[in-house]
C-alpha cells in the first residue's frame, strides 16, 4: 500500500488526498469489520455509515484522478500505481459492503420475511441515505460558497491595486511630461546663451582688429 508520507514534487496535492483517503478507508475498515457482529437496526445504521465512508473514498479517488494530470509525467507512473492501489481497495470494499448488505435475514432480524413491509424498510433506508448525501452536498456546497467569496475578495483587492497602480504610472507620465518642457527651456536657454557668447566674440575679433589697424597705422604715420 502506498504511503502518503512519500511526496514528490509535484504531487502535494494529490498526495493531500491520499491521506485524507487512508484515513477513510481505515475508519470503512473498521465499520467492515464491525458489522458481521450486528442484526438489525444497529447493522442498519452501520450499514449506512460504512456506505457513506465508500462514497466519500469515491469522491476522493475522484478528486485524485483530476489531479494526477498535472502530476509532472517522471513520476506519473508512480503514481498511476497507487492509484490503483487504493481503487482495487475501494472495490474490495464496494463487495463486501454489498455482500453484508444482501444478508437480510441478519440486516432485518426475526422480522424478515417476503411481504411488503422489507420493501418500505428499504425504501426507508434509501431515503435516509439520500438524506445523508442530500446534506453532504449541501456542506460541500456551503464550502464552494465561501471559496468562490475569498476568491471574489482576492480578485476585489488585486484590482484595487491595480487601479492604484494605474495612477502612479499616470502620476509618473506626468511627472516626465513636465520634466521633459523643462528640459526644452533649457535647451532653449543654452541656445540662447551660446549666440550670445558667438556674437560677443564676433564683437571682442572686431574690436582687436580696428586696435590692431589703428596701432600699424600710427606706427606707420610715425615712419613717414
Amino acid at each position: 500500500m502506498a504511503n502518503p508520507l512519500d511526496t514528490d514534487a509535484g504531487s502535494e496535492l494529490f498526495s493531500s488526498y491520499e491521506a485524507e483517503l487512508k484515513l477513510v478507508q481505515a475508519d470503512l475498515s473498521q465499520k467492515l469489520d464491525q458489522i458481521p457482529d450486528l442484526a438489525g437496526e444497529p447493522r442498519k445504521a452501520a450499514l449506512s455509515q460504512a456506505e457513506r465512508a465508500l462514497e466519500e473514498a469515491n469522491e476522493l479517488l475522484d478528486q485524485m484522478r483530476l489531479e494526477k494530470t498535472n502530476i509532472p509525467s517522471a513520476i506519473r507512473p508512480k503514481i498511476n500505481q497507487r492509484l490503483r492501489n487504493h481503487e482495487s481497495d475501494y472495490d474490495s470494499a464496494k463487495r463486501k459492503i454489498t455482500s453484508l448488505a444482501n444478508d437480510r435475514s441478519a440486516l432485518f432480524g426475526a422480522r424478515y420475511s417476503d411481504n411488503p413491509n422489507d420493501v418500505q424498510l428499504e425504501q426507508r433506508q434509501q431515503l435516509l441515505s439520500g438524506t445523508d448525501r442530500l446534506d453532504r452536498s449541501s456542506q460541500r456546497l456551503k464550502a464552494s460558497q465561501a471559496l468562490a467569496n475569498d476568491t471574489e475578495a482576492i480578485g476585489a483587492s488585486t484590482l484595487a491595486d491595480l487601479r492604484v497602480q494605474r495612477d502612479q504610472i499616470q502620476h509618473t507620465g506626468d511627472v516626465l511630461l513636465e520634466s521633459e518642457g523643462y528640459v526644452d527651456r533649457s535647451v532653449k536657454t543654452l541656445r540662447g546663451m551660446a549666440r550670445r557668447m558667438a556674437t560677443n566674440r564676433i564683437i571682442t575679433i572686431a574690436i582687436i582688429t580696428v586696435l590692431v589697424l589703428l596701432i600699424i597705422a600710427v606706427i606707420i604715420s610715425k615712419f613717414r
